[in-house]
Order: C-alpha cells, then structure tokens, then sequence
C-alpha cells in the first residue's frame, strides 16, 4: 500500500470547509416555519439548502502530479501541468489557471495563500513566489532503490 502511495506523488486538495455545512443547517431551521407553514406550496424553499449542500460538496480543486482537477456544481474540467502556462491572481486573491493558448481556468477554493503548496505537489513546475520553500523542499523524495542481488 505504501508503494502505490509513493508512486502517485504528492496529492492536495483545496475545497470549502466542512465547517459550512452547520450554516446550511441554520438556514434549514430558518426555512422550516416558512415552508411547513400556513401557505401551501411553500416546500420549494428547501431547493436553497439543497443547493448549498450540493455546492460545498462538489466544487474543490485537486492537485496531483499530473496536473490540476477542479470540479464546480455543474463541470469538471483536468489541466495537465504541459498545458499550463503561468498561474493568474484577481484582485480578490483567488488563483487562476493561464493556459497556453492564453485561456483563463479558474481554480475554485484556491487562494493565493495556496501557492507553496502548489509548488510542493507540482514538483517545481509552479514557482513559489512566497520563497518559503527550499529548492530542496520542492523535489519529490525519490524512492531508495537498492542494488539487485
């Protein structure tokens, strides 16, 4: 088991955080007494919390070796690191993903606080502009191979 986890690489991966599932659940409380309420047809209320909750579970962003997978509500889409040419920062701190042919993928849950860790699990591809890390942080610890017998 330890051999095909050494053989995938380094795995991040960037999502909302539980935690916001408690709130989904507030807002289930607050739309009970309106929906279950004296107006008939008012059931159609509970769409709001279903839709967060499919929301949070759904939209991450997975960083591997090969490349980056992100998943929003209703797409998915796979970036291999070949195909990328440079990283993007908005003015709200979230991080996109610059193609070759100059597209723009955005990277749902990725901030540019993330960028170290990018760099870890690309194994250098990406640069840390942080400079927290070591050229010796980013290389990928190489499997000891012993002589054959």
């Amino acid at each position: 088991m330890a051999e095909k986890e050494q053989d995938e690489g380094r795995k991040a991966v960037f999502r909302i955080p539980r935690t916001s599932f408690m709130a989904i659940a507030l807002l289930t409380l607050c739309v009970t007494p309106i929906a279950l309420g004296e107006i008939p047809y008012l059931q159609w209320l509970y769409i709001f919390p279903l839709a967060l909750a499919v929301f949070v579970i759904r939209t991450r962003t997975i960083a591997t070796r090969e490349g980056l997978a992100t998943r929003t509500m209703f797409g998915h889409r796979d970036v291999p690191w070949s195909a990328l040419k440079g990283l993007a920062i908005t003015k709200k701190a979230r991080v996109q993903a610059v193609l070759q042919d100059d597209t723009k993928v955005p990277l749902p849950t990725v901030r540019t606080r993330h960028l170290p860790v990018l760099s870890l699990v690309s194994e250098g591809l990406v640069a840390d502009p942080s400079g927290l890390l070591d050229a010796d942080d980013v290389k990928a610890a190489k499997p000891e191979t012993s002589p054959s017998e």
